[in-house]
């Protein structure tokens, strides 16, 4: 029973350190990201990460997003239900629960200036931007360059070298 207790207990912690990690980087892409002006309604509209679908660290994101302003703007978090408003983020973080429902979600998202932000192993390859993945309980993260220009987006070079992998403009894949 304590053994049991123990991994229980770990395995949270784990989980825990996990999704801190996720929203740390959510709270800290923005500064690494240039967004086409149209974006934005103006120059004092809010910097909007939308969440959607089942998302463990919502408290931990929100905390951190009321320190930040990039590019000089507040940042607001909003958990979004219905797809059309989803344009109106500049990040949209979609959970493992959404998994089957990329095919609809993704294209929806296209050309919008939306930086699309999954956890899922074949998130990448369904269309998305940035893809977190778990090695050694360390976050790491794939980027595709394909699907940043798609949606008229640039990702700072700072932030590229961090990835764990590198879909180019390509077919081909850097690793």
């Amino acid at each position: 029973m304590f053994a049991y207790a123990a991994l229980t207990l770990r395995a949270q912690q784990s989980t825990s350190a996990e999704y801190r990690s996720k929203a740390n980087f959510l709270a800290a892409i923005p500064s690494f990201v240039d967004w086409p002006a149209a974006a934005f309604s103006s120059q004092q509209s809010p910097f909007v990460i939308c969440v959607r679908g089942d998302y463990s660290f919502g408290t931990s994101l929100a905390e951190l997003a009321r320190s930040s302003s990039p590019h000089g703007r507040r940042v607001e978090i909003r958990w979004v239900h219905k797809d059309l408003d989803l344009r109106n983020c500049q990040i949209v973080f979609i959970s493992r629960s959404e998994a089957k429902r990329y095919a609809k979600l993704l294209p929806t998202l296209g050309g919008t200036g939306v930086l699309t932000v999954g956890e899922t192993p074949d998130f990448i390859a369904a269309g998305g931007i940035i893809s977190f993945t778990l090695e050694n309980e360390a976050l790491q993260f794939e980027v595709s360059l394909l699907a940043a220009d798609n949606a008229r987006l640039k990702i700072s070079s700072r932030l590229l070298v961090l990835a764990r992998r590198i879909v180019q403009r390509t077919d081909g894949a850097k690793t």
